[in-house]
């Protein structure tokens, strides 16, 4: 997590107000409030890859892919983020009187960046996985080939599968899903990286 934006402690009714007239988006924790940067062309890729892959293979489900601008609420720990990449299968649960802000991801993808590897390997996860709904939890390498996919096995238990070349398909079988890697990284220069 980066530095806070400001250092004052908001509460959710000023972030939300604040955050529906500002040009950037924000981070909300217990308070505090987090400025996103850019994305590199390579994180963009990388989206713009899996949304294609997914929501394709999406079409024939009762689920939805969202990216980058769909805010989740994490009630647990009282935090608001905007996950890369989110799907929710079934009707989306609203934040209080909200339409852009959700509570029921059953999958986030976050692409990793130097700034930020920590924290979503991290803490991050550690907030997603209080998130009742949420079974599939997956980091994208945008430097190298490489995928960590976090399965919920029960309420305490995760699994993890790391997936290293181009080769591999990444298996999400809780909404029946298979994707190359060779089709999440086309076009990826790791040499812009």
């Amino acid at each position: 997590m980066a530095h806070p934006a400001k250092k004052q402690p908001l509460s959710v009714a000023e972030f939300l107000a604040m955050e529906e007239i500002s040009d950037i988006k924000h981070e909300y924790y217990k308070g505090e409030i987090f400025a996103f940067a850019g994305a590199s062309i390579n994180h963009n890729r990388v989206i713009r890859n899996l949304t294609n892959q997914l929501s394709a293979a999406l079409e024939a489900r009762n689920c939805e892919l969202f990216s980058n601008d769909l805010r989740i609420w994490v009630e647990q720990v009282d935090l608001f983020t905007y996950p890369d990449i989110l799907v929710i299968c079934g009707k989306p649960d609203f934040f209080t009187n909200r339409t852009d802000t959700v509570t029921n991801p059953v999958l986030i993808i976050e692409v990793l960046s130097d700034s930020t590897k920590n924290y979503d390997r991290g803490e991050k996860f550690e907030f997603y996985r209080s998130i009742p709904s949420l079974k599939d939890y997956i980091l994208v390498d945008q430097y190298k080939i490489h995928l960590e996919h976090f399965s919920k096995i029960s309420k305490n238990k995760w699994s993890l599968t790391e997936y290293f070349k181009k080769s591999d398909a990444l298996a999400i079988p809780d909404i029946n899903i298979n994707i190359l890697l060779e089709d999440i990284y086309d076009r990826v220069d790791f040499k812009t990286a």
